[in-house]
């Protein structure tokens, strides 16, 4: 995605709004480093001497690391979404989305 399509927001469905572009980059940022404890885990399996401890600290480092993506783009969507609903109108679409977003946390 070049600079300027993360300025300008297209949305998928016409009728959502777009992820802020900070909390995007952000969420990859999280994201990123969860695929890095991934990766490490994949390559300590490969030994024949891994600590089974060692194993489930790195699994635990992804489950935060995926956590707190989570948290930045939820975050996003409140302080973006959320708190501007009232001045678009839109208050009751906002609360169905939001019940929908934290089913998912």
């Amino acid at each position: 995605m070049t600079d300027l399509a993360a300025d300008h927001c297209v949305p998928a469905h016409p009728d959502h709004l777009c992820m802020p572009a900070d909390a995007r980059k952000r969420a990859r940022h999280r994201l990123s480093i969860a695929r890095g404890h991934l990766e490490s885990i994949v390559k300590m399996l490969d030994k024949e001497d891994v600590y089974c401890i060692d194993v489930l600290r790195q699994i635990k480092a992804v489950q935060g690391a995926l956590s707190g993506a989570g948290d930045v783009v939820l975050r996003g969507h409140l302080e973006s979404h959320v708190s501007t609903a009232a001045e678009r109108g839109d208050t009751l679409e906002i609360v169905e989305e939001l019940m929908e977003a934290l089913r998912y946390r």
